[in-house]
């Protein structure tokens, strides 16, 4: 069985096992910098946490599977759940919409979202060949928590997205099964939220570097009001040509260690074939909306994923959804409601604070990712903390002694 390391941990190099190593790995990322420590500049103002968790109720859990089987193969996967309401997700819906970018890729559940304009239970992160699995074990759970009628049967179309970890993982051996997925709803909680090869992350790679998951937070003041946006990414997309750090073209200077998923470009010293990669995109906030105004939220996370340099390229899978867990009572099921909502003239600031809450959090998972070896000897390196800090320094763009949001 692969070894499940709780979400706590970050896997270093190679492979994680239980004992010494998993105690030594907590102990190291314990210390570990986020992006502001190390000098990256951004925009705005983060939240407590700097994480999706800072939008009150929203709980993450995620479980981590990573193995070097007897039979030569790698496990490098595992899930992640980002639960709206918490415990009481699967009880009361949120206002939600989402968006395709790029539409190279899966989120399961959409039209009934579109349709209805809420999000019933939680969102699901994994790897492209186990949505299938996930999806099912979402609505098992759902039965489980009670509720159904007597023949144990619950109408439910789960959330759940995907992005494609087969350079690292062994992706075609199904290696997350329901038990994960229950276990990932089970541990979800508040609090700081693991980064980098962990969850459905942990097998991933983006322009080129070891990515996965990633998070970060805005605070907003409207008015007499102050709201949180929230963004936690699943990323796996990009090339290293493009990459764009706080604007420094970080990718035209770093070119060692290129990710080649086709061994014949690596021989010929060839680049990669474009963007073909994705990236999951998910944005919590508790500022009050209505579903096409989280639409339009949605939208605006494709924009933080263009300063990294992403193009959305014709093979990759950039898709987005948007919840608000405000008006919990207009989402009951009540003949009648009504529910409260940010005017759209006063929405410029949240749109901004999701453009920049998303760019932060695809840095915190490049920074927060280790190096790692997996399937067939195929390897994703890190982004090397101290050349990024001089390429900072070059362009003009390092700034100090930033908070890390924990």
């Amino acid at each position: 069985m692969p070894t499940v390391v709780p979400s706590s941990v970050q896997c270093l190099a190679r492979a994680c096992v239980l004992g010494l190593a998993v105690a030594a790995s907590l102990t190291a990322h314990a210390a570990d910098p986020r992006a502001r420590a190390l000098g990256v500049p951004f925009e705005g103002k983060p939240g407590a946490l700097n994480a999706i968790t800072d939008v009150a109720g929203v709980t993450v859990g995620q479980v981590t599977l990573i193995e070097d089987r007897e039979d030569g193969h790698k496990v490098r996967t595992g899930v992640t759940a980002i639960l709206p309401r918490g415990r009481d997700s699967f009880e009361t819906p949120v206002f939600g919409g989402w968006f395709a970018l790029n539409g190279n890729g899966e989120m399961t559940g959409t039209t009934w979202l579109e349709e209805s304009g809420q999000l019933e239970g939680p969102v699901m992160l994994t790897n492209t060949h186990s949505v299938g699995v996930v999806r099912d074990a979402v609505i098992a759970e759902r039965v489980k928590a009670g509720g159904a009628d007597a023949s144990g049967y619950w109408w439910s179309l789960p959330v759940v997205a995907e992005t494609w970890d087969g350079h690292l993982n062994d992706i075609n051996g199904f290696h997350v099964k329901p038990e994960h997925v229950a276990q990932a709803l089970r541990d979800a909680s508040g609090g700081p939220v693991a980064e980098g090869n962990v969850g459905g992350g942990t097998g991933m790679v983006c322009h080129e570097f070891k990515c996965g998951i990633g998070s970060a937070s805005r605070v907003v003041a409207l008015e007499n009001a102050q709201y949180t946006v929230g963004v936690l990414v699943q990323a796996n997309y990009g090339i290293r040509d493009t990459l764009r750090i706080a604007g420094v073209p970080v990718g035209q200077h770093l070119r060692a260690d290129r990710v080649y998923t086709d061994p014949a470009l690596a021989i010929a010293g060839d680049a990669p074939n474009g963007d073909t990669g994705s990236i999951i995109i998910v944005v919590a906030t508790d500022a009050p909306l209505l579903p096409h105004q989280l639409d339009r939220i949605a939208k605006r996370a494709g924009m933080g994923l263009a300063r990294m340099g992403s193009y959305a390229g014709n093979g990759s899978g950039d898709i987005f959804v948007a919840f608000s867990t405000a008006n919990a009572a207009a989402a009951k099921g009540a003949s009648r409601n009504e529910a409260s909502f940010v005017g759209n003239d006063h929405l410029d600031d949240l749109f901004n604070a999701t453009v920049q809450a998303t760019e932060e959090a695809i840095v915190n998972a490049m920074i927060a990712s280790r190096d790692m070896r997996g399937e067939g000897g195929h390897y994703a390196n890190a982004l090397p903390h101290d050349a990024l800090v001089r390429l900072l320094k070059r362009y003009g763009r390092y700034e100090r002694a930033q908070s890390q949001g924990r």
